[in-house]
């Protein structure tokens, strides 16, 4: 994948890792309500990087979304192990004792490590759970996307972006519920944030279709190019130059 060769990739694939980052982030740092809808907070921001994917495989093709999953996953994994690294490693007393604005805090003896644990701290089973469903939900996500765009030669983008969401959205968010929180959160609540979640993903990717056709619409133009996956391999582990 040569990114100098487009005007517009590297800032797509800079925007789709921050989104990646901060929505794995928000994810683990706390869940929300919205009316009966209960999902967790990086809900909020998530969907826009498969509307980045879809984006990604309509315009360049699936080696070049490929090549930028795993960009993301390396970050999200990079950034994972670091902030667990962080968590292990000991604090000092003036930050373990003192909140935020350095006053002393009485009655908590690791006020410090508490606080760090409560938004940042991240458990094996919630970073297997982030990489995996990340992976099985984008690269099923870009094969459908890819493979629609040849049965409908291009045409009906939005059965293509919406179809391909249903399906990788789909999977990971029964992926990342399942391997993060089955036996944390009781049964009831553990199926009301998937449906929460689900639904709520599908929705923007619904919502935001115009906007897809707009950006998409505007790459082609723009990068003088409209990817057709003809003659792909679609091994997500071939990973080319």
């Amino acid at each position: 994948m040569q990114t100098k060769s487009f005007k517009h990739l590297d800032l797509i694939i800079g925007l789709f890792v921050a989104v990646l980052l901060v929505s794995n982030i928000a994810s683990s740092a706390k869940l929300v309500s919205i009316g009966r809808l209960e999902f967790d907070a990086g809900t909020l921001i998530f969907p826009l990087s498969y509307i980045f994917d879809d984006v990604l495989t309509e315009v360049y093709g699936y080696k070049t979304s490929r090549r930028v999953i795993w960009i993301g996953f390396v970050c999200l994994f990079l950034m994972s192990a670091i902030l667990m690294i962080v968590g292990v490693l000991p604090g000092t007393e003036f930050w373990r004792t003192t909140n935020a604005a350095g006053d002393p805090v009485a009655g908590i003896a690791n006020y410090g490590q508490d606080a760090f644990d409560k938004i940042l701290g991240l458990t094996g089973r919630i970073v297997a759970g982030s990489l995996l469903a990340f992976f099985v939900g984008s690269f099923s996500n870009d094969f459908i996307l890819a493979k629609l765009k040849i049965m409908t030669s291009g045409k009906l983008l939005w059965l293509r972006t919406i179809g391909s969401t249903l399906v990788g959205e789909g999977l990971d968010t029964m992926v990342f519920a399942l391997v993060a929180f089955l036996g944390v959160l009781p049964q009831a609540d553990l199926v009301t944030l998937i449906i929460s979640n689900y639904v709520f993903k599908v929705g923007v990717e619904v919502v935001f279709t115009p906007i897809t056709y707009a950006v998409v619409n505007f790459l082609k133009k723009s990068e003088s190019v409209d990817t057709y996956d003809r003659d792909t391999d679609f091994n997500p582990f071939k990973v080319e130059a």
